[in-house]
Parts: structure tokens; C-alpha cells; sequence
């Protein structure tokens, strides 16, 4: 049994402790916020239904599967089959992927069949066409049937026949009535949309019995706020009629909804009460602003919000299809958004429990939520929102459950910006082996950036020393540096309505324009080595360029890639991040990150906003654990303290259970994929990494083992599934680069590839800023059979078998018009093997911001000969601009296996 009791704390204080993080004064001289947890007092099965999306799927693979399964997405809004408001999004285009793993409603808005917002003008359509009913194709000439009526027939006839799931589709036939479309002067045209809710209504409803799927479920009225007048209107009518919503619907945006957002629901749940109806789930199928996305400290007070309501929601769609609204980074990234959806996607198969802030229905306050999950021992609370520090009082944990005394781990989730990338979550504060007074423990955290959120996990104390993360990190603001002709700008999240994307600490650095601008941060690093230089900020619509010196010598160009900008409210605030490694003696330096390499002319594009710069020691390739009490376990797998020397470890028992880990990769290649274990007998783990079989580890006998596999993994956010014949006690999983591998992979420039058809090459100047490697590419790729590219196989994917294909590419593709949301096209690449089967593999590729902006993305191909080339072409529409691509065999080495001594 563990003795010592050990209280370590990072985030802010670590930072100062490793003398790197400079903080706003405000920050350093805070009070302290408390956030009481009761975990005796239940308040209901967890619900898990506030992490939805409208038009958070773009086309299949965009988001990828990786990232949809981790941020564990039960509810999505989409556009109808055949619709034509957007250019990707169609519901049964991505439902395979949606209903993978956690996917349970896929919501469809059946007024996006038209093109326009608002649809069909703004005007309540008549009878002047004539659908027909398997296309949804139409002739100008009026056949006696509302017009509306035809297409919520054949929206809804697409579903019935084409989708495999159609049973857990939810119809919105009206969005947002109140708002212009069709019905907005209530005075004047209630009984037109009574009578059309019934109509529409019941036509859903014909066509589902004509197939023999039951009862359809049908959700609104989707007013644009909560409509007390309105929605009482149709309630009675609609009980009256027997048409009841299956799903009551209606929008919370704006900053004040934080505060009235418990009093609406309450108001509806007495308006039932007083027609005589429900209770009738409820889904804000859109909530939040810009502020408010990719923004966990954002998020984390709608969270808590509809989680103590039991009621469902989804983001708002401000932006472009395919990222959850923001709320995640790049192809296959994760941003902090992100991991703020992981961790609440997390608490599946909980109780929550009650949670008492220092005030509710107050705008941007700190807020949590709490859960026990009594199956694997593990309390959680999650918090986020204040700008103080927090004091955790936690009570109720039940000594049946936790014992005498509970290991305690929290980790912090920094804003990282709606493009910018957010490792794993940092273990930043340990108890371990502390005592419980009657069931209640008290910890505090400091807090320097109420944009952040918090994960608390407390469980039994485990035979696994829990640990603060042992990888040495610091950071700085931007506007804490040392500038030189840069100005420093407040980025107030009150400011424009919500309209804005945030600013780590509240301010960024602008204006970085002149020759002699430039961002001095002095350092102390612990020893010589590697280091990762992360800079979050915006580059406006085209890609650019900085240089980093160190100590006054030029060090490395910063490379970025292209940022949103096609509204005045996403230029310059729409924050991605570049990463450039450098080595760096132990001691002090200076990183300056400059405008110009010779002070007198300017890089390209360089006129980028700065918010906050990471360094990370690299040298040994950032090491990253994920302890069993952390991981997500199926098919009865679950974390057990019944096991001596293996308690808190992952109990994974034969056919069907798996225990699920969703590691981040910086970059794409090969990482040692170290699995820590306990068996009672010999056993065989296999690896499933993003959907097949890689690997299989062995152990011969009964005993404690550290199992390692070399595998390649994307760029971002990778799945692991673990699963074993029989009994493994799964102690930890760590993931740490192995960069010497990557020379077992082969990179193939587009320019020196084969090309056939139209494909041709592209250069790009030095002066467009561009990341193409060499300044080169190729384009025209598709949009016909014999348009494509070839590559021969030689060294290194010379043999059939399992390989990644790193694609660098770039996408600026739009179509059609919108008043607000960049009308995307994601593009697909399809991979054929010459003699082999008629695909290997394909992907769609999301959007890129400019076309001489390169992003990465890969695709998993199984290759059946050894002599085949490889042709990537598209023939029915246009593949992406290729820069580059890299052919990795999944795994190199043979597997290792050896005893550890517990």
C-alpha cells in the first residue's frame, strides 16, 4: 500500500516553477471561486445530448471517423436528401459514419432543399411546380399540390428506402418560422402554419406506414428563441390534432441566453403541464455564438447547463460544414473544443450529481458538472468558465465505492483557437493516496485563463502511481513578450454580440506588419535537446511566413497555413497554429519571432495576429500515457479494484469487450505504441488503430508486461482499440514518437509523379507565402477517368499489405451562395491499385482556406500486389491540388514483450 501522500500542481504555478509562463496581473492577484460537487445527490442518468451539431458533418470522413467517435456525438442536424442549401451535409452521406459508435438521432432540416437562405425567398411557397417524386427534380407547372408538401414527401421517401437507419431519423419541417420564413407575423399567419404543421406532419407519418416504419418522429417548431405566445398556440393545437412534436424545438443565441436559458425550459415544462401534454424532450438544436465555439471554458457553461436540464442541443452553425462547428482543428485534429467534447462524451454510463457554483444563471461564471460512474469507480467533475482561482469541494464519495482513500488527477484544456491544434490534455495537479473525511475532499486549482476547462477524475487509490505530466512544457502570451513595432489588442468576449472568436487571456498581437516587427520571449529550458515552438494565431486567408531566432540567430522559418477569413468577424481572430522544432542548449534563451529575416523586408504575409506561443521539450519523444481509469471501455470492459497489484486497472475479458484510447499524433509517422498489462495466463492483445487491425501483442505467460508495437499514425487525433481471447488487466497505453522510423516511409513529390489527362503542374511563387513543399504541385486532378496521377511502386511499398498515405493537398473549393457560412465543397480522392482490386482506398478532402494552402490528411489503403502502381484520380468531379504524399507501411519491426516488475 502507497504511504506517501503527494500534492503536486502545474498549469499556472508549474509554469512559474519552470519559470516560462508570464501572466496577466489580474491573473497573479485573483480571489477564489468555489465549486461544491456533491456526489451523494443524483440528478439523474447522464444524458450526454448537449454536444450536438448543425451541420457539424460535411461528407464522409470530414469530420474523420477518429474524430467523430471520441467527441462521442449523439445528436446531429443535417441537411435533407436532395437538398440544395449547402453543398455537402446530406444526411445519408454521413449517417455510416455518424451512427458508428455513438450517433442516436440524425435531425434533418427539410426546408434546406431549397438553395437559398431564407428559403424560397423568404416566401411561403405555392403550387407552381410539379416534383417528381424519385429526384426531387421539378418542372415549372402547377399539378394541384402545395409545392412544400412534394418535397416533404419525397425528403421524406429518400429517408423511408435509402437510409439504414431510418428509424432514428428526427424531421424538422420548419426552421425557424418565426424568424422570415414563411410564418413570422403570428398575427396574420398562425392558421396557415397550423394547418401546414398538420399537413406536413402527417404526410411524414403516410409515408413511414407505407413502408411499415412506424411512428415517425418529427421535431419543432424550431423558433428562432423561446415563444411563450407561439408555442403555447401550437401545443393546444397540436393536441387537439394529434399532432404532437416527437421533440420540441426552439434556438438559445445570443450572450444573455446563459442567463435565461434554465427560466425558457422552465417555462415550457410549465406550458405542457398547463396544456396537458409531455413531457416532451427537448433539443436546442442551435446554441452559442462565435465566442462561444472551440472555446471550452465557452462551452463547458451551455454543457452544464442542458445536462442539469436532461435536454438535448447543438451548436450553432456560423461557419463551414464538416469541423462540429469549430470545434475541431484541421483534417483530423483536435482543438481545445474538441477535447472538451471527448471529455463529456467521457461520462456515458454515469449519474450526474449535483453541482453548486458560485452562481447560476450568470453570464460567464465558472459552472461544471459532475458524474459518478459506479461501474468503474470513477468520479469526474468538469469545470471551466471563471477567471479565479477554484476551489474544489467535493463530497459524497461513498466509502463502498472509494474506499478510505482516493487517487485524484486533474487536467487542463487551454484554448488553442477554432484552427489551432490542443495536445492531450495535460495531468496538471496529482493527489494521490489522500485520505477521505467522511467521504468529502477539498483540492484547489489555480487558474490563470478562464477560457480553459478542467477534468477531475477521482477514483480508489490505484496500485498505478498517478503522476503530473512529466514532459516539460511552458508558455507565454503573446502580449506578455517583449514587442517591437506590434500592438497589443483586447479582445472583449461582450464585444459585437458574441460575433468574435476569443483570445487566450483576453488579448492578442496585432499589427505585426513592419520590418522591425517582432515577439521576444526569454526562456529557461531544462537541458539541451529538441523542442517543439508552437505559435497560435490568425493568418488571414492566404498561408504566410515568420522567422524564429534564437539569441539572435536565425533558427527556423514559421511556416502557416491559411486561416478563414471571409468576413470582417473571422479575419484576424479565426486562430489556427504552426509548429516548427528546434534544438536548444539547457539554460536560458531568447525565442524572437520576427516579421523579416533581414529587418528590412517583410516575409510573406507576414502580417499575422499572435496569441500565445508553446514550448515542449521533444527529445524524447514526448512520452504521452493514458492510465486505464481514463480510458473508455465496451462490450462489458471495465476498470476493476479487485485484482491485487492490478487495482484500477482495465478488465478486458474475451469476444466483444474493448477498451478505446484517442491519441494525438503532432505529426503524421511512426510512434511506439507501449501497452502496460497484467495476465493470468498467456495472452494476445490485438491493435485495432482508426478501424482495422494493425498488430497483435504477446504475452507467454502469467504475468506483469510492457508490450510495444512501432505503428504509424495521422496527423491528430488516432483511435486505438484494444481487445484480447482472454483476460488482460490493462494497466496504462502510452503513445512517444519515433522519428527515426520515419525513414521507412516514402514521400513522392506531385511534380515527379506520373500524370495522365488534364493534371497539370503548379508553381507558386516565394512571395504567395505558400507551404507547398518546393513551391510545386499539381492540379486538374479528376473530373474524368483519365485525369489522374500514377506513382510506381518501388522500395519501402514494394509488398501487399496494410499502408497510410500521407496526402498533402489544398481545397479552396465553394459553391453557391450564403449570407453567412462559406459554402465548402469537400473534395475526394479515389486510390486504385494496377492490377490489384478496383480501390484501395479513398478519402474526402475538407477545405483548405486558399489553394496554395496544403493541409495533410490520410487515407488508409490495403494494397494486393507487389508490382501495382498507384492512380489516384476522381471520375465523376475534381480531386484536390496535391503537394506531396507519403506511403507508410502501418507498422514497422516485430513487436516486443518484456516483464516489468509490477
Amino acid at each position: 500500500m502507497k504511504k506517501v501522500v503527494k500534492v503536486v500542481a502545474t498549469s499556472v504555478i508549474s509554469a512559474i516553477v519552470m519559470g516560462s509562463l508570464s501572466l496577466p496581473v489580474a491573473a497573479r492577484e485573483t480571489a477564489t471561486d468555489t465549486l461544491s460537487v456533491d456526489f451523494s445527490r443524483s440528478t439523474g442518468a447522464f444524458r450526454g445530448g448537449a454536444t450536438g451539431t448543425l451541420y457539424g458533418f460535411g461528407d464522409e470522413g470530414a469530420p474523420t471517423q477518429a474524430l467523430i467517435n471520441g467527441a462521442a456525438i449523439t445528436n446531429t442536424s443535417q441537411k435533407a436528401p436532395y437538398g440544395t442549401q449547402h453543398p455537402s451535409g446530406d444526411s445519408l452521406k454521413v449517417e455510416d459514419g455518424f451512427f458508428a459508435k455513438h450517433g442516436k438521432d440524425m435531425y434533418i432540416y427539410v426546408q434546406d432543399y431549397y438553395p437559398d437562405w431564407s428559403y424560397h425567398g423568404g416566401v411561403l411557397p405555392g403550387d407552381t411546380r410539379t416534383y417528381d417524386q424519385a429526384t426531387g427534380s421539378y418542372t415549372n407547372a402547377p399539378n394541384g399540390i402545395w409545392d412544400y408538401l412534394e418535397v416533404v414527401e419525397f425528403v421524406t421517401e429518400a429517408v423511408a428506402t435509402k437510409s439504414a437507419h431510418a428509424k432514428d431519423y428526427v424531421f424538422i419541417p420548419f426552421n425557424e418560422p418565426d424568424g422570415g420564413n414563411w410564418y413570422a407575423n403570428w398575427s396574420t399567419m398562425k392558421s396557415t402554419f397550423l394547418d401546414d404543421w398538420k399537413a406536413t406532419y402527417t404526410k411524414i407519418q403516410e409515408v413511414y406506414a407505407r413502408h411499415g416504419l412506424g411512428h415517425a418522429r418529427i421535431g419543432g417548431p424550431g423558433d428562432t428563441r423561446w415563444q411563450p405566445a407561439r408555442s403555447a398556440d401550437i401545443l393546444n393545437f397540436a393536441k387537439a390534432n394529434s399532432v404532437l412534436p416527437d421533440i420540441f424545438i426552439w434556438h438559445e443565441l445570443g450572450i444573455d441566453n446563459l442567463r435565461t436559458f434554465r427560466s425558457n425550459v422552465a417555462a415550457y415544462r410549465q406550458l405542457e403541464t398547463t396544456v396537458g401534454v409531455g413531457p416532451i424532450p427537448i433539443n436546442i438544436t442551435e446554441y452559442g455564438m462565435l465566442r462561444d465555439m472551440g472555446t471550452p471554458g465557452q462551452l463547458i457553461q451551455w454543457l452544464s447547463i442542458m445536462e442539469d436540464l436532461k435536454v438535448d442541443g447543438q451548436t450553432a452553425y456560423w461557419n463551414y460544414a464538416g469541423n462540429f462547428n469549430d470545434n475541431s482543428a484541421r483534417t483530423n485534429s483536435a482543438n481545445a473544443g474538441w477535447w472538451m467534447y471527448k471529455w463529456y462524451g467521457d461520462l456515458a454510463g454515469s449519474q450526474t450529481v449535483n453541482v453548486t457554483p458560485p452562481a447560476l444563471n450568470t453570464v460567464d461564471t465558472l459552472q461544471g458538472i459532475g458524474a459518478i460512474d459506479a461501474t468503474n469507480k470513477r468520479a469526474t467533475v468538469l469545470y471551466g468558465g471563471g477567471s479565479n482561482n477554484v476551489s474544489l469541494n467535493l463530497s459524497g464519495l461513498d466509502a463502498a465505492v472509494f474506499g478510505k482513500k482516493v487517487d485524484i488527477e486533474v487536467r487542463e484544456n487551454t484554448l488553442s483557437g477554432a484552427e489551432g491544434v490542443a495536445g492531450t490534455p495535460r495531468v496538471i495537479k496529482v493527489l494521490d493516496g489522500i485520505a477521505l473525511a467522511n467521504g468529502a475532499v477539498s483540492l484547489e486549482v489555480p487558474t490563470y485563463d478562464r477560457y480553459a476547462a478542467y477534468q477531475v477524475v477521482i477514483t480508489p487509490e490505484q496500485d498505478r502511481t498517478p503522476e503530473v505530466d512529466k514532459v516539460w512544457t511552458a508558455g507565454i502570451e503573446a502580449e506578455n513578450t517583449n514587442l517591437t513595432a506590434a500592438t497589443v489588442y483586447t479582445q472583449d468576449p461582450l464585444q459585437g454580440g458574441g460575433w468574435k472568436f476569443l483570445a487566450s487571456g483576453g488579448r492578442d498581437v496585432g499589427s505585426f506588419n513592419q520590418p522591425t516587427s517582432k515577439a521576444d520571449w526569454t526562456v529557461t529550458v531544462p537541458r539541451t535537446g529538441k523542442y517543439r515552438f508552437q505559435v497560435i494565431g490568425a493568418t488571414p486567408g492566404t498561408p504566410g511566413r515568420h522567422a524564429l531566432f534564437v539569441d539572435g540567430t536565425q533558427a527556423a522559418p514559421v511556416q502557416y497555413t491559411a486561416d478563414l477569413a471571409l468576413t470582417t468577424y473571422q479575419k484576424w481572430q479565426y486562430r489556427g497554429s504552426t509548429e516548427v522544432t528546434i534544438p536548444l542548449t539547457a539554460g536560458q534563451h531568447t525565442l524572437s519571432l520576427r516579421s523579416s529575416e533581414d529587418g528590412t523586408t517583410v516575409l510573406p504575409n507576414s502580417d499575422i495576429t499572435l496569441d500565445k506561443f508553446l514550448l515542449t521539450d521533444v527529445t524524447d519523444g514526448e512520452p504521452t500515457v493514458y492510465p486505464a481509469s481514463t480510458l473508455r471501455y465496451a462490450g462489458g470492459a471495465r476498470v476493476t479494484y479487485g485484482t491485487a497489484k492490478a487495482r484500477g486497472y482495465g478488465a478486458v475479458r474475451g469476444a466483444g469487450q474493448r477498451a478505446e484510447v484517442y491519441a494525438n499524433a503532432w505529426e503524421s509517422g511512426y510512434y511506439d505504441l507501449s501497452v502496460d498489462y497484467r495476465t493470468t495466463d498467456a495472452a494476445d492483445i490485438d491493435i485495432r488503430v482508426n478501424g482495422r487491425s494493425v498488430t497483435k501483442l504477446t504475452a507467454a505467460r502469467a504475468g506483469a508486461w510492457r508490450s510495444t508495437a512501432r505503428v504509424h499514425l495521422a496527423q491528430g487525433i488516432n483511435e486505438v482499440e484494444l481487445s484480447s481471447a482472454k483476460e488482460i488487466l490493462l494497466k496504462q497505453v502510452t503513445t512517444t514518437r519515433a522519428a527515426a522510423s520515419d525513414s521507412a516511409a516514402v514521400t513522392i513529390e506531385g511534380e515527379n509523379t506520373v500524370r495522365h489527362g488534364t493534371t497539370v503542374v503548379n508553381t507558386y511563387s516565394s512571395a504567395s507565402g505558400s507551404n507547398a513543399s518546393g513551391l510545386k504541385g499539381i492540379g486538374f486532378i479528376g473530373n474524368g477517368a483519365a485525369n489522374t496521377f500514377e506513382v510506381p511502386r518501388g522500395p519501402g511499398f514494394d509488398k501487399a499489405g496494410d499502408y497510410d498515405i500521407a496526402v498533402s493537398y489544398a481545397n479552396a473549393e465553394l459553391s453557391g451562395a450564403h449570407a453567412y457560412n462559406p459554402q465548402v465543397v469537400d473534395r475526394r480522392l479515389d486510390v486504385t491499385e494496377t492490377g490489384g482490386t478496383a480501390s484501395a482506398g479513398h478519402a474526402y478532402f475538407r477545405y483548405t482556406y486558399a489553394w496554395n494552402s496544403f493541409l495533410e490528411r490520410t487515407i488508409p489503403v490495403t494494397l494486393s500486389t507487389s508490382g501495382g502502381s498507384l492512380v489516384f484520380g476522381n471520375a465523376s468531379a475534381y480531386a484536390p491540388d496535391i503537394d506531396k504524399i507519403t506511403i507508410a507501411p502501418v507498422t514497422v519491426g516485430t513487436p516486443t514483450t518484456i516483464a516489468t516488475s509490477k
